[in-house]
Formats: structure tokens, C-alpha cells, sequence
């Protein structure tokens, strides 16, 4: 089957019914022929995904070395993870996955030297390891854990409760809870929530009415008060975050705007009122920690690139607040308060450099970081103990204790990969996009490599949503990298590399310059020497699927493979799932106006697939049966639609997981078993081997 396919002959693909959908748009219509793959728990729609499996699985079947590419990612992943390290009342806490564990399992320690003991291990969840954590919050009288799983990589959430003096599940259970964990004050919680939605549309129906409510322990959840709700915006977001000392409940409203609004209530007066503390929606506000009267933030409000600044408790309205330290060349990535110090995360051309500050806003030292990378730092605000996790492309996470005085790092446990980093090298480069623009790329390869053109190179990128792509460690890339491989990734507009304004230039009807910025990237390599098109494969997930997706479409000639994951493809209706809606700052939608729909009409993979012979590169298109983030319509319709037309014979397939969803959580015999097939997929198509 693999030897026809390179003869040019297409895998014989299910035959995928049409139907007669038009709408039309300010006077354009539009079909949508499989629209009819939207409904997701249909028998029809149930029997394609079997169907597409079948001929994608007797594709990747074929591949000489898959098995290789499967027991090597096994190998590399089986090494013990440790996350950093966290106290809370006087005890360490940690999450640890022995190598090859579904998922990682939180433990808990008296001291830091001593015996861990399991406090849950959500492996005991399910059989299959579908069954994920997705938040843990401490009660601040240390006597609760509240814990939310995932099902099947979903975003709705459970929520339930553990006695810490025991180690004992309570009865309390809440369900429906989404975007949000618990929010602790006093022997209860305040959380996220909407109601429960038609059975048998979970996973696609819009979601509205956001609530807050606040659950106290021992009732029923039929029983919670509401504690916040806004009927007049129903597509908005609504989340609760009660300060350490329990004094205010901080209440954040988004899904409008680029930011989100702020608003403060009084846990220390009956009935106080819910007063907002900002009206703009196009800025962040997000408080870092209150300490006695005063109210740390950082914002970007009048300040692009974020500044931190204070408010007080008695008078806390953003007209009322005071700049402490101002916005910098680089870009405020991050801030938090520990043992008495800010610690500030920098970003710059996209890699961390990590500062510490004094409360009054006067700079102390920089904190010395092995290499380009990414931080994160753990500790509370009045413990002199600090933890941090440092990464690299070749660098895997490595916890830190960090002397805020002295200002000293000690490696406190380093991890044991089964591949030697010192082989590898990452340099950062700077091109030109389309207009110009300066853009960096990281691009990681062997040290030995030469620039003939020859190389096989992966190309990530994302651009969007203020997301920056900081230097990461994967062992899934190691396979690739192994066998002579670059990887490269690009810091495309749309992100938050360098602050807004670099946001804002990837969005709505600058969103064109995204996919400039990615394809000037793959023009860059090849005419640099390190890569040819017939060596060149594109990859990027959600809204790097999208990115993909056009790419192909734009410039089908220049990559030989494209694997866009959970990819958002019908730019004309994304809105109209989940809370796709949520996505409309960046994007804007199809009804905003005649010339939004124009614009999202000339670049939504689903509706510029070619049908003219124009030769497509080999794709792999990767979606998951219980995403409730980016449906899995988008990639049902995107692929059905690119096998029914006219654009060569390289293959078109769809890998469609079950009991997945859009990433998080995903168990890690589903992760190998996903990249296998991935990199076995690009590598082939790429004329690498094993």
C-alpha cells in the first residue's frame, strides 16, 4: 500500500455522503456539503470515524520502522518526572510519574529529605488512565484538598474532596464545573460552573451562563449558593479567587476583549457588594497577592509589554492605582511573591531571565539560569524556601532550591534521560518575514549537522492568543532528533513574545501575517542550506492546526508533510461550538461584518482547499473524539473535504483518538501511541529511516 502511495496512487478513502447546506453570508453562499459530520454522536457519523481509522491504521501499519519509532519514544519516555516542589502548612508536596505511568500521582512529604507518602494517585481512577487531574487547591486552614478530574480528556470537570488528617475522600461531589478550580474560604469553596447540557451534546452545544457559586463542605451540590452570575452576558467567562487570608473574593470576567475585568467583594461584611474594578476588557489585570492593606497586580494596562502595580483594600478601583515597577524593553511574563520578594519572569526573544525584586520595587539581583530556557518558580509569599523548574529543547525539567539571599541555585533533582544532550545544540536565528518583520526561530539539531540542504527539518509553530512558545523539553521530538532532524520553532506573531502589540499584529485582519511569518520561516531554511521542500514538514496544534491548515493551502509547494492536530478549520463557524465564541477577539467572526467574513473566507482551511491537481504534501490530520475545545468537526469536515478533492496522490488521512480530548490529561499510553504514528508518519513521508 506505502510503495503505491509513492507511486502516486491515493489510499482508497471512505466514500463521505454530501448533502445539499448552503448559507449564505452578506450575500454569498457557502456550501457545506458535511455538515452532517457535526453531529458527533450520530450512528452515521460514528461509522465514518471507524471507516477513517480503518484506512488510516492499515497506512501507518505498513511503515518498516514503526515499531522502532514506538519502542525508542517508550524508552525515552521511561524516566522518573518529578514536579516542583510546593508547602503548604508546614508539609512538601510533589507530583512524580515513576516513567511510565498514565498519570502522575501528587505525594506528599513531613520533610524535604524525607519518606513520600501517595495522597492520590489518579491512575486508581479508571482503568485506561483516562481519568486525569486537572487542578488540586489546598484549603488555607490545611485541613482539605479539593481535586478535579477530566473524564477522557474533556473539559468538563468533577470536583471532590480529601481529608488531609486522614487521607479519606469526602462525599462532597460537584459536577458540570468548567474552567476553574476550587477557591478555598473557610470549610468551603467557591468554583466555576454551568448547568448540565442536553444529553448527548456535552461535547458540542454552546456553552452559556457561567456561574460562581460557593460549596460548603458536607451538603449537597444542589444546595451551593451562587455567589456571582451576569444573565446579561452570557458568552463570558467567570471565575472566583479567594486571597490568602481569606479577606476578598476577587471575581475575573473575560471572553470578551483580548483581557479580562476585575472585580473585588468583602469576605469581611455581610452582603458586601461586588464592585468592579476595571470597565476594559482589552487589558489584563491579574493580582499577584495581598499583603495587609495593599493589593499587588501585574497588567497591561498602559503598559504593553505588563507592568506590576498596587492598589489598596479601601480603595482599590484601577483610577486609584500606583505603577511600583514599570514596563520594560522585555516582556513581564510573570510574578509572584515569595518569602518576601517579588520574583519577576522576563521574557526575551522569547526565553526567560528571572529577577528578584524588594516590595517596595527596587531590583536585588537576576537569578542565574543554566541556559535559553523557561522557569517557573514555587514558594509562598511568607516562606523563605523557593523551588523552580528549569527547561530547555535539550535541558529536561530540573527542579532548583534557590537561596533568595544568598542568591544561590542548588540542583535538587535532575532527571535521567536515556539520550545524551551534549550531542545537541540550539541556537536562535532571526529572518524576515513578508512585510519585513524581524521574527526569531529556535532551531535544535546534532552538533555534527551540515548546512547541505539535505536535512530533515519539523517546523512548529502557533501565533495566536498571546501564547508565547518558550524553549521546552520534550522526549517526544528525540526520535526525530536522533535520527538526524532539525526541529525548528518559530515565534510567529499573534503570540506574546514581545507584548500586545505583537499579539494585536497576529489578529482578526492581521491574522495573514501569521501565516507570512510561518511560511517565511520554511523559505528561510531552505534558502539557508538546512533543509530542501522535499525534506520539510509543518506541525502545529488548535490553533496551530488552523496555521497549518492555511499554509498548506497558501503555498501547498513548499512543505512535503503537514500534521495539523485538534486544528480549529471552519473559520465560518467555529463561534457556533463549546465556547468557540471565546475565540472571536483574535479571530472575529463570520457575522461581525461583510468584510470579517471576506477575510476569515479567504484563509478558513476548510473552504481554500485546491481541487485543480495542484499536488498537496502528505498530511496527517489529528483530532480527538471528546474534544469540547476545537470539535472534532472542524478536522471531520477538513479531512473529508481534502480526500474528495483534486490535489495528487500523496496521502490525505485522519487520526482520530478515542477517549481523548484536546491534549490535557491524555494518558501516556495514548501520548506514545499519538507520536508514534506521528513521527512514523512524518519520517517515512520525509524518506528517513531507522
Amino acid at each position: 500500500m506505502l510503495g503505491a502511495c509513492n507511486s502516486g496512487t491515493k489510499p482508497v478513502y471512505p466514500v463521505t455522503e454530501k448533502d445539499s447546506v448552503v448559507e449564505t453570508y452578506f450575500g454569498t453562499e457557502v456550501a457545506d456539503p458535511y455538515r452532517w459530520l457535526e453531529n458527533d454522536t450520530s450512528k452515521a457519523t460514528g461509522a465514518w470515524v471507524e471507516a477513517e481509522n480503518k484506512v488510516t491504521a492499515a497506512y501507518l501499519s505498513e511503515i518498516p520502522f514503526r515499531n522502532k519509532v514506538r519502542q525508542r519514544l517508550t524508552d525515552l519516555t521511561n524516566y522518573e518526572k518529578i514536579g516542583t516542589p510546593y508547602k503548604k502548612n508546614g508539609k512538601y508536596y510533589f507530583f512524580k510519574n515513576d516513567g511510565l505511568q498514565n498519570q502522575s500521582v501528587l505525594y506528599v512529604k513531613e520533610t524535604l529529605g524525607g519518606e513520600a507518602g501517595v495522597l492520590l494517585d489518579p491512575n486508581k481512577l479508571s482503568d485506561d488512565g483516562t481519568v486525569a487531574l486537572s487542578g488540586i487547591s489546598f484549603s488555607h486552614n490545611g485541613k482539605y484538598l479539593a481535586y478535579n478530574i477530566s473524564r477522557s480528556g474533556s473539559d468538563w470537570n468533577e470536583i471532590f474532596v480529601i481529608d488531609l488528617a486522614t487521607g479519606n475522600r469526602l462525599d462532597d461531589t460537584v459536577k458540570w464545573a468548567k474552567f476553574g478550580g476550587a477557591s478555598w474560604q473557610g470549610d468551603g469553596f467557591y468554583y466555576s460552573a454551568y448547568d448540565a447540557p442536553e444529553a448527548g451534546k456535552e461535547y458540542s452545544n454552546v456553552n452559556e451562563n457561567h456561574k460562581i457559586y460557593y460549596h460548603t463542605l458536607g451538603t449537597l451540590q444542589s444546595e451551593d449558593r451562587l455567589a456571582y452570575q451576569n444573565p446579561e452576558e452570557p458568552k463570558r467567562f467567570y471565575y472566583g479567587n479567594v486571597s490568602e487570608d481569606e479577606r476578598i473574593l476577587f471575581i475575573y470576567e473575560s471572553g470578551a476583549g483580548s483581557g479580562n475585568n476585575l472585580f473585588i467583594k468583602d469576605l469581611t461584611k455581610t452582603n458586601a457588594p461586588v464592585t468592579a474594578l476595571t470597565h476594559d476588557m482589552d487589558y489584563r489585570y491579574s493580582p499577584i497577592e495581598v499583603i495587609g492593606d495593599k493589593i499587588y497586580l501585574i497588567t497591561n494596562y498602559g503598559a504593553p509589554k505588563y507592568r506590576i502595580m498596587t492598589a489598596t483594600v479601601s480603595s482599590p478601583k484601577l483610577e486609584e492605582w500606583k505603577e511600583l515597577i514599570p514596563e520594560s524593553e522585555s516582556v513581564l511574563a510573570g510574578a509572584s511573591i515569595i518569602g518576601g520578594k517579588l520574583i519577576l519572569t522576563y521574557e526575551k526573544d522569547a526565553s526567560h531571565h528571572a529577577y528578584v525584586y524588594t516590595l517596595d520595587g527596587k531590583q536585588e539581583h537576576e537569578v542565574k539560569l543554566p541556559t535559553l530556557g523557561s522557569v517557573y518558580f514555587s514558594g509562598d509569599k511568607d516562606d523563605k524556601e523557593t523551588f523552580y523548574s528549569f527547561s530547555s529543547f535539550t535541558f529536561p525539567a530540573t527542579i532548583y532550591t534557590y537561596d533568595l539571599d544568598k542568591n544561590e541555585s542548588d540542583v535538587y533533582l535532575a532527571p535521567k534521560v536515556a539520550f545524551n544532550p551534549d550531542e545537541y545544540t540550539t541556537e536562535q536565528v532571526f529572518y524576515p518575514s513578508k512585510d519585513g518583520t524581524q521574527i526569531p526561530m529556535f532551531l535544535t539539531c546534532k552538533k555534527d549537522l551540515q548546512k547541505d540542504g539535505s536535512n530533515p527539518v519539523l517546523l512548529y509553530g502557533y501565533g495566536g492568543f498571546n501564547i508565547s512558545l518558550n524553549p521546552g523539553f520534550s522526549t517526544n521530538r528525540l526520535v526525530f532528533l536522533e535520527n538526524g532532524g532539525i526541529y525548528a520553532q518559530a515565534n510567529l506573531r499573534g503570540g506574546s513574545e514581545y507584548g500586545e502589540e505583537w499579539h494585536q499584529a497576529g489578529t482578526k485582519m492581521n491574522k495573514q501575517n501569521v501565516f507570512d511569518d510561518f511560511i517565511a520561516a520554511a523559505e528561510y531554511l531552505i534558502k539557508e542550506n538546512y533543509t530542501s521542500k522535499e525534506k520539510l514538514a509543518i506541525n502545529g496544534g488548535s490553533n496551530g492546526g488552523l496555521l497549518v491548515g492555511a499554509a498548506v493551502n497558501q503555498r501547498p509547494d513548499l512543505f512535503n508533510v503537514a500534521v495539523p492536530a485538534v486544528g480549529v478549520m471552519d473559520m465560518l463557524r467555529y463561534h457556533k461550538f463549546t465556547i468557540g465564541w471565546n475565540w472571536a477577539s483574535d479571530y472575529g467572526t463570520s457575522e461581525d461584518s461583510k468584510e470579517m467574513f471576506a477575510y476569515l473566507h479567504a484563509y478558513s482551511p476548510l473552504h481554500n482547499i485546491k481541487n485543480d491537481g495542484t499536488p498537496y504534501p502528505a498530511l496527517l490530520i489529528t483530532t480527538a473524539d471528546h474534544d469540547d475545545r476545537v470539535v472534532p468537526a472542524h478536522s471531520f469536515k477538513y479531512a473529508a473535504t481534502l480526500q474528495a478533492a483534486d490535489t495528487g496522490g500523496a496521502p490525505k488521512l485522519i487520526r482520530i483518538e478515542t477517549k481523548a480530548g484536546h491534549g490535557a490529561g491524555k494518558p501516556i499510553s495514548k501520548v506514545i501511541d499519538e507520536y508514534t504514528d506521528v513521527y512514523s508518519f512524518i519520517m517515512y513521508n520525509l524518506g528517513m529511516n531507522l
